[in-house]
């Protein structure tokens, strides 16, 4: 297994590109006004004045554009200055892939040259570029050997650019707060690239109680028959069919003084074969990343409670595999979830929204969460409706729907807004023999909506909670490698709950009512 350690840095070191190989990237704005003596501590003596002025001369984003400065350990990249209301001004999803395409592949270092309300979005950007998930092999004639672990440290140092406020002092303090998140997203990933044979439920749960052991926190598990006894029809029946049985599990964080309770609640199916309603061979590959709401949730709760979090927070995963078997279930069948509300499964490779359904409901009823947010890889559907970098929002609060638009633009987890219209879309889900069925009748109408919807009904359309869905099918990962998207999202829309000069300063970018 290879993995790159990320560390960052708010000021630049003396380093030689022939040993260190750098980037130095950014928004053209920002490269056309650096001097040569802000960076040539990371040029010389391979990189003079001269070059670095030509270079600077003849860059073109469109939207982006590199330039070698010496041989292939120097290098210039810079991003277009022109971006749309709905991307975030850090333009992270450039970043990324500037970092990836520049990559030296060993010890290296990368010079961000940003404002500062862009630093959080470019470092988490900075992040998504490296890997720690790798099960590759090396050939040397004829013999196959693993690889040995890789001991990569790429160093992220941060030239700020004064804003109209002048603002561009960092702190260390935010520093190690920006490299526990990057950490989180990069755990998230991995998390996410792992095949199920390596990250079943149990192997989920292994890493929850990491977590859990890193904050002193206990876990609470529901697993297996106990799932049914307790009511929670929706996890047990998507899982009962696998090997190894489902799990609800829980994190609690109560720290003294809290007057607020809120809960996450992940996605975590750590294989969707679809069940009896099985996928196409096309289709099932890369269903391994359907613990990605999950994962991300673990992430953010690490983080952001290392980033001393006020209020209650509690993290719910709902873990299942999906999988085929003698007690699979079946269409036609009726389960009633924790809710009380009988089920008709007319789909079941509509399973995500039966587990969240049972965990959500938890989260109201036995931890007393008043501000509910689910995170979930939920419908193909998304990334037709929003896209492949914007994940879907939907809430019963529009304030709620306005402040996690706002943390999207901040973190570089891009959202956008669905339609929340139950007296319309919940009909889809008319039942003759139950409350509902779990899949729509007509796919043509506005499916990630309803799916959504039918999570919102087990808590009741009139809920007193606060409830958030974020479908992130789309986002979750680009190409067949993770993201880690979700962590930089709930920190930032959860920074106002904070005493982290960072996560604070991050907060002020968003629109809370």
């Amino acid at each position: 297994m290879a993995g790159t350690t990320v560390k960052f840095s708010a000021s630049l070191s003396k380093t030689d590109p022939i040993s260190v190989p750098v980037l130095i990237v950014g928004q053209e704005k920002h490269l056309s006004s650096l001097s040569y003596s802000a960076v040539k501590c990371k040029l010389e003596p391979r990189v003079n004045e001269q070059t670095f002025k030509s270079a600077l001369s003849v860059l073109n984003p469109c939207p982006t554009d590199t330039c070698p400065l010496f041989l292939n350990t120097a290098t210039l990249a810079a991003i277009s200055n022109n971006h749309s209301r709905h991307n975030s001004s850090a333009q992270p999803h450039m970043l990324t892939k500037l970092i990836n395409l520049n990559s030296a592949g060993y010890n290296e270092c990368i010079v961000i040259v940003c404002e500062r309300k862009d630093m959080f979005a470019s470092g988490c950007a900075a992040a998504r570029a490296f890997y720690d998930y790798c099960r590759k092999t090396k050939i040397y004639v004829g013999k196959l050997k693993e690889q040995k672990k890789a001991t990569v440290t790429v160093t992220v140092e941060f030239l700020i650019i004064p804003d109209s406020s002048g603002d561009h002092k960092v702190e260390k303090e935010e520093i190690a707060t920006l490299e526990r998140i990057a950490n989180a997203i990069k755990m998230t990933a991995r998390i996410v690239d792992t095949p199920c044979n390596d990250m079943n439920v149990n192997h989920f749960l292994d890493e929850i109680r990491h977590v859990g052991s890193d904050l002193n926190i206990d876990l609470t598990i529901i697993s297996g028959e106990e799932l049914k006894k307790k009511g929670l029809g929706g996890i047990y029946g998507v899982g009962r069919a696998s090997s190894i049985g489902p799990a609800l599990a829980v994190l609690s964080y109560t720290p003294q003084g809290a007057t607020e309770t809120i809960a996450w609640v992940g996605k975590g199916i750590v294989y969707d074969t679809g069940g009896l309603s099985i996928k196409g061979k096309s289709a099932m590959p890369g269903m391994k990343r359907d613990c990605a709401g999950a994962a991300a949730i673990l992430g953010a709760f690490q983080a952001i409670v290392k980033s001393n979090f006020k209020q209650n927070l509690h993290a719910v995963f709902c873990l299942a595999e999906n999988s085929i078997g003698p007690d699979s279930t079946r269409p036609d069948d009726i389960h009633t979830l924790y809710s009380g509300r009988t089920v008709e499964i007319n789909n079941t490779d509509a399973e995500g929204r039966l587990v969240l359904s049972d965990g959500v409901v938890y989260a109201s009823r036995d931890l007393n969460a008043k501000v509910i947010l689910d995170m979930a890889t939920l419908t193909g559907a998304q990334a037709i409706s929003t896209g492949k970098y914007h994940a879907a929002v939907m809430s019963n609060s529009e304030q709620w729907e306005k402040n996690v638009v706002s943390a999207g633009l901040i973190s570089g987890d891009l959202t956008f807004p669905i339609v929340y219209c139950p007296e319309l879309h919940f009909c889809e889900f008319s039942s003759s023999v139950a409350d509902m069925k779990n899949s729509v009748a007509d796919r043509s109408n506005a499916t990630s909506s309803c799916a959504g919807l039918f999570i919102a009904a087990h808590l009741g359309f009139d809920t007193t909670n606060q409830w958030i869905h974020v479908d992130i099918a789309g986002p979750s990962h680009y190409g067949e490698r993770a993201t880690g998207y979700g962590v930089a999202l709930l920190t930032a829309l959860f920074a106002k709950y904070t005493n982290d000069p960072l996560l604070q300063n991050v907060s002020k970018h968003i629109e809370y009512s």
